[in-house]
C-alpha cells in the first residue's frame, strides 16, 4: 500500500513536470508557448520584424502630399498585384495538369473572361497614377512585366493590342520595377505596408 502510494506520487510528479515543459501560459490575454530553463518558466514569444528607415525629410508641403498620395495608392493597388500573382500561379499550375493544347486554350479563354469580369470594375476606379503603379507592382510581385504575362498566357497579338491601348494613355505594360533606383521610395512604402507599419 505504501509502495503504491509512493509510486503514484512519483508518477504524478513526473506527469506534472512533463506537462509543465510542454504547456502554455497566458501573458496579457494571449496563450503563448513556454520553455522551462533551469526550473524557470519563460514565455516564448515570436516578435514581428520591424523595419526601420531613415526619417524622410520633405522640402515642402507639396512633396509631403505626394508621398501621402503614394502611400494611399500603394495600399489600394498592392492587394490587386498580390491577387494577380496568385491567379497567375494557380492558372499556370492548373494548365500543367491539362492533357493538350486545345484544353489549355479553352481554359485560358475562360480565365480571360473571368479576369475581365472580376477586375474591370475595380480597375476602372483606379486613377491614372494608380494604374501605372499597379503595372510596376505586378512586375514586383511576379518578376515579369505585364506585357510578358499577357504574351505568355494570351499570345503576342493580344499582348501587342493591350500594349498599344496602354500607350495611348501614356502607360507601358513593359514598365519594370527597380527597387534600388527609381522605385526605392515605392519599395520602402510597400515593405512598410506589407509589415503593417503604415
Amino acid at each position: 500500500m505504501k509502495r503504491t502510494l509512493i509510486l503514484t506520487f512519483i508518477l504524478s510528479l513526473m506527469a506534472f513536470a512533463t506537462h509543465a515543459q510542454e504547456s502554455k501560459i497566458t501573458v496579457k490575454g494571449y496563450l503563448v508557448p513556454v520553455c522551462v530553463y533551469e526550473g524557470d518558466t519563460i514565455p516564448n514569444i515570436m516578435l514581428p520584424t520591424v523595419y526601420v528607415y531613415k526619417p524622410l525629410k520633405f522640402k515642402n508641403k507639396k512633396q509631403q502630399e505626394k508621398y501621402n498620395r503614394l502611400v494611399i495608392n500603394v495600399k489600394k493597388t498592392l492587394p490587386i498585384a498580390k491577387e494577380v500573382n496568385r491567379a497567375i500561379i494557380e492558372t499556370y499550375e492548373y494548365l500543367q495538369t491539362l492533357p493538350d493544347e486545345k484544353a489549355r486554350q479553352k481554359h485560358l479563354s475562360m480565365v480571360e473572361k473571368g479576369v475581365k469580369q472580376q477586375y474591370t470594375p475595380r480597375l476602372k476606379k483606379l486613377t491614372f497614377s494608380q494604374g501605372k503603379l499597379l503595372i510596376k507592382l505586378i512586375n514586383r510581385e511576379t518578376d515579369s512585366s505585364s506585357y510578358e504575362l499577357v504574351k505568355a498566357f494570351l499570345g503576342p497579338f493580344k499582348a501587342g493590342f493591350y500594349q498599344a491601348f496602354a500607350s495611348i494613355f501614356g502607360a507601358s505594360l513593359k514598365k519594370e520595377y527597380h527597387p534600388e533606383d527609381e522605385d526605392a521610395l515605392i519599395e520602402r512604402v510597400v515593405v512598410l505596408v506589407e509589415n503593417g507599419q503604415l
